[in-house]
């Protein structure tokens, strides 16, 4: 019986009904939700009016552990980061010791000469600094705790050309945030990592929250990468002090809560009231939908962002003409079509704060798009096999200019495949390989296999062609 109320409220939800606000019913629609996500574990936490209303925590720390997640484990909440970042910048603003539209170059003496000189603080906030997604993800395998971490990752910034005049074009960057990560260690006098945690977490009463600056760190919850369908636990948590104002916070589902509820409170605190305001308002014209740190969504009066590690997941969402809001957090990567717990985070979010759900199931396509890169390597190496077995066949496509072509068109065809993958995919998708390779590692392998066993297939089959002594007639 049980199961079967539960299905029926997931049906509901599907179908955009209002479930009752009755603190239980959603509690259970919520555990009904994570009981079918296949996500280890998750943490939650809601507030309305500037009080805490409802936290939640579900699952495990960690697959084959016994151990549960608890209301004070603490989850990596990536690029959710950013809006701490922002607001560390704008104390700074408040504080008279930065002006959001003066030039980076005045405050980071190494972009004084710099490609991007003349980028403004506000730029940077906003995402309209001209520097790309591709060239915020280069270094998505920078794990380094080394105290000079952001500050190296910055220089490496330093001689890099804009992809996009200054103010001319919105397009989300990692790299805007390191940078801003870095403005807030010059000006300021302490590492970033000191900073967020004594200027905004403490004062906030956020007591499981902190930047993550240890490689293994007891508080946290394990990561979980997609594995072919399933989850495996990452053996260390999977980030670096160089990415930590772009994603390398840690908080539980409560702190996220009392952090929502300050931003929405209309009081002067850790930011003034018109600061808070103005960082969940447009940036400018070229960035209607974004603000500081925030993204915004004017149709339907909402304020959030998402954010993911390897390994972990995050979704803030806030109703500030409500002053309501609502943080969900999950210890598990997405995987393409199985295991996304992209309606899990937006669905459970509905539900808290009773808000309109837009069903983000995953579909047809990123499904089958998931079976064809994972099983192609698989067709090449038992093609392979097969063109063995028939040598004596394909030796005998030699004997003729159609054979000799039939022979040679699959190496260029997959000579082909192989330069997109490495040459134009990750322009495409914004991110290195590597990237791929630490979010979802079962993609990676299927998207390397193809790149490489199909071109291997195809010399495979012009050596035993041409090796192999052709059969008489």
């Amino acid at each position: 019986m049980r199961l079967l109320v539960r299905a029926i409220l997931i049906l509901g939800l599907m179908w955009h009904q209002t479930l009752a606000a009755n603190p239980a019913n959603t509690a259970d629609s919520v555990e009904a939700l994570f009981d079918n996500s296949g996500i280890p574990g998750a943490s939650y936490g809601a507030t309305s009016d500037g009080i805490v209303t409802k936290v939640g925590a579900l699952g495990l720390i960690e697959i084959g552990a016994e151990a549960r997640v608890t209301e004070d484990s603490a989850f990596l909440i990536g690029s959710v980061s950013k809006s701490f970042t922002a607001l560390g910048v704008m104390q700074l603003v408040e504080a008279g010791d930065v002006a959001l539209d003066a030039p980076i170059s005045a405050y980071l003496k190494r972009f004084e000469n710099a490609p991007a000189s003349d980028v403004t603080i506000r730029q940077l906030l906003s995402h309209t600094s001209g520097f790309s997604m591709l060239q915020g993800n280069a270094e998505q395998d920078d794990f380094s705790m080394d105290k000079d971490a952001l500050a190296d990752r910055v220089g490496r910034l330093v001689d890099q050309q804009l992809a996009n005049p200054p103010g001319s074009k919105w397009e989300y960057s990692n790299a805007n945030y390191q940078i801003l990560g870095r403005l807030i260690e010059a000006v300021s006098g302490s590492d970033y990592a000191s900073y967020v945690e004594n200027n905004i977490l403490i004062p906030a009463g956020m007591e499981n929250s902190y930047v993550h600056k240890a490689a293994i760190d007891a508080r946290l919850v394990s990561g979980h990468q997609p594995w072919f369908g399933a989850k495996r636990a990452l053996t260390q948590n999977m980030t670096g002090l160089g990415s930590a104002p772009q994603g390398g916070i840690v908080s539980s589902g409560h702190d996220m809560a009392r952090y929502l509820s300050i931003m929405m409170n209309g009081k002067d605190d850790i930011l003034s009231a018109a600061g808070k305001t103005q960082m969940m308002q447009p940036a400018s014209i070229v960035s209607p939908r974004y603000g500081f740190g925030w993204f915004i969504n004017p149709d339907k009066g909402l304020v959030y962002h998402s954010g993911a590690n390897p390994g972990f997941e995050a979704l803030a969402t806030m109703v500030p003409a409500e002053r309501k809001g609502v943080a969900v957090l999950v210890n598990a990567g997405s995987g393409t079509g199985f295991g996304d717990t992209d309606h899990f985070r937006h669905a459970a979010s509905a539900l808290l704060i009773d808000v309109d759900y837009e069903n983000r199931e995953a579909g047809a396509l990123p499904k089958m798009t998931f079976l064809l890169v994972t099983s192609l390597p698989v067709l090449f190496l038992l093609a392979s096999l097969w063109a063995y077995v028939k040598r004596a066949k394909l030796a005998e496509k030699t004997q003729s200019w159609f054979g000799h072509f039939s022979l040679w068109f699959p190496l260029l065809t997959t000579s082909v495949i192989a330069v997109l993958v490495f040459a134009f995919l990750p322009q495409v998708i914004g991110a290195p390989l590597s990237a791929i390779r630490y979010f979802q590692p079962d993609m990676w392998l299927g998207i390397l296999g193809i790149a490489l066993l199909g071109p291997a297939w195809a010399i495979w089959r012009l050596v035993l062609a041409y090796k192999t002594r052709p059969t008489s007639s």
